[in-house]
């Protein structure tokens, strides 16, 4: 019995005891859901931060380089300086490693991150954090700035921007890209955004078990797909050229009032856009200046004025109709519904024959020959030349203009460029014509598209178009665009350069006001020019056009004779100046690695005039390169072994002479107007900083 009564109370107690034990679980348990913090943790932080983390590997975005490998965009380093608040990350009181002193910290940071003490001292004193954002996208440079200070809590968080080297430089063309809220770098304009998905690349992402303070569980499995880097793009612009065309928009800036300015380089046997500037331009880096999204080049369409009579000339020609010799009174003619038309000056030049009409820029000369050909057949033949759609080149916001004319007035008013829009590719894309013998190419923009290891995944290419006119019917209207410039006005001659033949044609258009009305101040003309050069087998064009120009035409027959005579001498047109004898050219030969003293010997021999940069021994870098033909007499840059580089006298030297130097020293420079070189920043003999911009005078 006594047994049997000792078992039972030995259950009793264990069932007390159990039971005391499950009240004191259900205690904790209840004591834990009403609990927001226990034993020192943040429950609600441990449930959330005690699962499965996934970080987003971002992808490097892909470097815009021009034709010759310089870069364009690029991603650079950023950080985000982040504070760390909990104590609990220290683990050594001798080594801190969360903010002790915030008053002092704050002191110290507020003009490196150049926020106010107050600021980053309330951001300092947040509770309950374990850390904070103090600021995102900062430099390399700064950071390093706060790393000197060894400050304790204080650290970085790696991540990319976009970089643009030279600043405002075809600004428009590359375009520019942001981080958007997720934290992906995106293409918000021109190539950058035309080519996003080529550029981005792919993110890889990152996974790991972490605990209640964000860090990694120990000796828990990582999965991880690795990022792939974006394509590398290759432009067409070529670095001098565009050079030359930015200097023809500062001039304009500098010496000009007007609305918008545009100036474009192609080479006329490919289609591909050599240089192309505009402004009001912008800095891509800062945004600086940015007052609208439109591409000048493919997205401002206006009326085109009289350069549109070198293509309805030319279909006079096609159509059989034109004869030059023949002769027209000049000055009025009345259409049949009573419209007048009136040549610009509004008295003519009395009975002149139509080639000379054509060099006068004659409305008249014009309107006879469209009223011949029709309107349908005219309408007809401009589209066939790409006006009224898209050339499609690898541009973003590209409009198409307007080619729309019915009606005898109609007609007549398109023959010379007024009541009907054009953009700039597209007077590009036609003037192929005059330079192929009447086929059209297709204008671009990207030279070559590569992967993380240079290999070519797609190439920019000349793209025939079809015929459009016949050989001899070109040829004739280079001829009447040669004698617009040579035999033509006064102020017509002045487009004329002095190392090549230039064939071309002005133009001088109305705009049409908000009402629909043309405007009639004495500026509210949109003027410009088109170009090819040289006349005997024209390489490039050039189309420059400015609206609102307070200014004369002789002004911009100097901007525009500057541009060639440049762009002639750095593509080395030698071949096509008429008076140039053949044993007056030189065919240069390679100087790198060679000894400075022979090279210089050996160069003054050929008849070419060595400048020297530096005091080095050897020869690393040359310009021209090596197989360049060069004139007799022209000069050729020589960049030594020696590390500290030495302002060399450019007083005098051309743009192009002096850009060619800074290149290969490879600083940065700024050129401020046109022409020769009156003064530099740095002086002559003064030791060249490489972190610094260069200034040059032009005059």
């Amino acid at each position: 019995m006594k047994r049997k009564r000792s078992i039972k109370l030995n259950l009793k107690l264990t069932m007390l005891l159990v039971s005391f034990l499950f009240c004191l679980i259900i205690s904790k348990l209840l004591f834990v859901s009403v609990s927001n913090n226990v034993d020192n943790i943040d429950l609600a932080a441990f449930a959330s931060n005690r699962n499965t983390e996934e970080k987003t590997l971002y992808a490097t975005r892909g470097t815009i380089y021009d034709k010759n490998g310089e870069i364009l965009a690029f991603n650079t380093n950023s950080y985000t300086v982040i504070a760390y608040l909990s104590s609990k990350r220290t683990t050594d009181e001798n080594k801190p490693e969360h903010v002790v002193d915030k008053q002092k910290t704050a002191e110290v940071l507020a003009p490196i991150l150049e926020k106010s003490e107050e600021d980053i001292f309330s951001l300092l004193n947040r509770e309950n954090l374990y850390q904070i954002e103090l600021k995102r996208g900062v430099s390399e440079l700064v950071k390093n700035e706060i790393v000197a200070l060894d400050l304790p809590g204080i650290g970085f968080e790696l991540g990319y921007k976009r970089s643009y080297p030279l600043g405002d430089y075809a600004s428009y063309i590359i375009g520019y890209a942001r981080k958007n809220d997720e934290g992906e770098i995106k293409g918000e304009m021109g190539i950058e955004s035309y080519f996003n998905d080529t550029l981005k690349g792919k993110n890889g992402w990152r996974k790991y078990q972490k605990d209640a303070f964000g860090y990694q569980i120990p000796n828990t499995p990582v999965y991880e797909e690795d990022a792939k880097s974006g394509n590398n793009i290759y432009l067409t612009l070529d670095q001098n050229i565009q050079l030359i065309v930015e200097n023809a928009i500062n001039t304009l800036e500098n010496k000009y009032k007007f609305n918008w300015a545009t100036v474009s380089v192609m080479d006329a046997k490919t289609g591909a856009i050599l240089g192309s500037a505009s402004t009001p331009s912008f800095n891509l880096n800062t945004l600086d200046g940015l007052e609208s999204y439109l591409n000048p080049l493919t997205s401002y369409q206006y009326e085109p004025g009289s350069t549109m009579k070198i293509f309805s000339f030319l279909k006079a020609l096609e159509e059989g109709i034109y004869k030059g010799s023949d002769s027209y009174m000049s000055g009025t003619i009345t259409l049949a519904d009573g419209t007048k038309i009136k040549d610009f000056n509004n008295t003519g030049w009395g009975v002149i024959d139509y080639d000379t009409g054509f060099a006068y820029s004659s409305n008249v000369a014009a309107t006879k020959l469209a009223l011949k050909i029709g309107s349908k057949k005219l309408k007809e033949f401009y589209e066939t030349l790409g006006f009224g759609k898209k050339t499609n080149i690898e541009l973003p916001g590209e409009l198409e203009g307007q080619i729309n004319f019915n009606y005898e007035s109609e007609l007549a008013n398109a023959s010379f460029g007024q009541g009907i829009t054009v953009t700039p590719i597209q007077m590009l894309q036609a003037l192929t014509i005059i330079a192929n013998d009447g086929v059209m190419l297709k204008p671009y923009i990207v030279d070559k598209i590569t992967d993380d290891n240079g290999n070519i995944i797609e190439e920019g290419k000349k793209t025939e178009l079809g015929t459009v006119a016949k050989k001899e019917n070109i040829d004739k209207i280079r001829e009447l665009m040669h004698k617009m410039v040579y035999d033509g006005f006064e102020t017509s001659k002045l487009y004329a350069p002095d190392n090549v033949s230039l064939i071309g044609k002005t133009g001088t258009a109305q705009i049409v006001g908000n009402n629909g009305s043309y405007l009639t101040g004495d500026y509210d003309y949109i003027k410009s020019f088109a170009g090819l050069f040289p006349y005997e087998d024209p390489k490039y064009i050039v189309y420059i056009s400015i609206k609102q120009f307070i200014g004369g035409n002789n002004d911009i027959a100097k901007i525009v004779s500057n541009v060639v005579e440049e762009v002639a001498k750095t593509t080395n047109l030698v071949e096509a100046i008429n008076d140039v004898d053949g044993s007056k050219i030189i065919n240069l030969s390679n100087y790198i690695s060679k000894n400075t003293e022979t090279t210089i010997e050996d160069i003054k021999k050929l008849g070419l005039k060595p400048i020297v940069i530096g005091n080095g021994k050897n020869i690393i870098n040359q310009y021209p390169l090596n197989s360049t033909k060069m004139l007799l007499d022209s000069k050729v840059f020589l960049l030594t072994n020696e590390e500290e580089i030495l302002m060399p006298d450019v007083i005098g030297f051309s743009a192009s002479d002096v850009t060619s130097i800074l290149n290969l020293i490879g600083i940065k420079y700024h050129l401020n107007g046109y022409g020769n070189v009156t003064n530099t920043s740095v002086k002559p003999n003064e030791k060249i900083d490489r972190n610094n911009v260069i200034e040059i005078d032009l005059s």
